[in-house]
């Protein structure tokens, strides 16, 4: 009946993988030494989703849900200091208004100049490698002094569960937050990565969502579901015909739960989840799809995932829906980044 199946969901899993158990734990199970390695190797398992303790987070995690966040991965930054942030709000102030008044690309709008605030974000940080999370907000000061500064831009650099032989690899006058989410204006979006550039001699590259990181999400997400109503799981394909078609797959949350808890039953309860059982269960909803319409969806490529806790598009845009497992969606994007960051 539910009533056990929800049992077994509610007790802590993890799976083993043959692994030494005198190894260290790691993302990425890599052997010591191979830094170089790192851009080349996706682990084949993760932590199942875990929740934790909300109020201790709640501001921080207020800043970061209901936006819409544009992803890219950025090297690690020289002599960055969270002592000097500060100082940093009016260096890149001064340095938004230089660009703009020397008529770089295109005018956001009638400013006297703006406002921006640099601000430290703890509690997302989850291993003491990781370094915490930086917030940056810009305000345009208006024309006129009697209206308010409006909010133009937000963004952030985080780095959440970072593989810690990486980390502790990075000479002593480098930080590493490889996640950077923006959401505001291209132009001031640029403007920011620049500056970033000049200042810590850091490089960014956009961060697509590969179709296996998407899997990764709708399994993880609806592992959840028992503990943390998921309310609804839709997918979305691309498929490869003329004219294109794409396929929206809307799937009842607990049925999605109930074909992924058959499918980690079989491997013992245990608190990791593997690569094999992300594609058993990928493969169990279309195998689903197929018999109702007929569509071979492994012909074409997961474009979109969304539930109640949040969505990711391969084009490298997530929304965070909900504060629940937020750990686990940024553990995943960390990952994504540095494995895409240049060694």
């Amino acid at each position: 009946g539910h009533g056990s199946a929800r049992q077994v969901a509610l007790s802590p899993r993890s799976r083993s993988y043959g692994r030494s158990c005198v190894e260290p734990p790691s993302l990425f199970w890599q052997t010591p030494g191979r830094l170089t390695a790192l851009g080349q190797r996706t682990p084949t398992a993760r932590g199942a989703a875990k929740a934790y303790n909300i109020t201790v987070r709640m501001y921080t995690v207020a800043l970061l849900v209901q936006n819409e966040w544009k992803l890219s991965y950025v090297t690690p930054l020289y002599r960055f200091q969270y002592t000097k942030l500060k100082l940093y709000s009016r260096h890149l102030a001064a340095f938004i208004l230089a660009e703009k008044q020397q008529g770089v690309a295109v005018e956001v709008g009638m400013e006297a100049g703006f406002r921006v605030t640099f601000s430290a974000v703890f509690g997302l940080a989850e291993k003491e490698e990781d370094a915490e999370t930086v917030f940056i907000q810009i305000y345009s000061k208006p024309m006129f002094a009697a209206d308010t500064p409006k909010m133009v831009w937000r963004g952030w650099l985080t780095c959440v569960n970072g593989d810690p032989e990486y980390l502790r690899s990075l000479p002593p006058d480098f930080v590493s937050l490889p996640l950077f989410c923006s959401n505001g204006s291209e132009y001031l979006t640029a403007r920011v990565k620049s500056w970033f550039g000049r200042t810590f001699d850091c490089s960014f590259g956009s961060l697509c969502l590969s179709s296996a990181t998407l899997n990764w999400l709708a399994a993880l997400w609806t592992g959840c579901h028992p503990t943390c109503d998921i309310g609804y799981l839709k997918l979305y394909w691309s498929m490869p015909t003329q004219p294109t078609l794409d396929v929206e797959y809307t799937v009842n949350p607990h049925d999605a739960w109930e074909l992924w808890n058959s499918i980690c039953a079989q491997d013992g309860a245990e608190d990791m989840v593997s690569v094999e059982e992300v594609q058993r269960f990928m493969a169990g909803l279309e195998t689903h799809l197929f018999r109702h319409f007929k569509i071979y969806l492994s012909a074409g490529s997961l474009v979109k995932v969304s539930t109640a806790l949040g969505s990711a598009h391969q084009d490298g845009k997530i929304k965070i829906g909900s504060s629940d497992y937020i750990t686990t969606l940024l553990t995943l994007l960390t990952e994504c980044a540095l494995l895409k960051t240049p060694v």
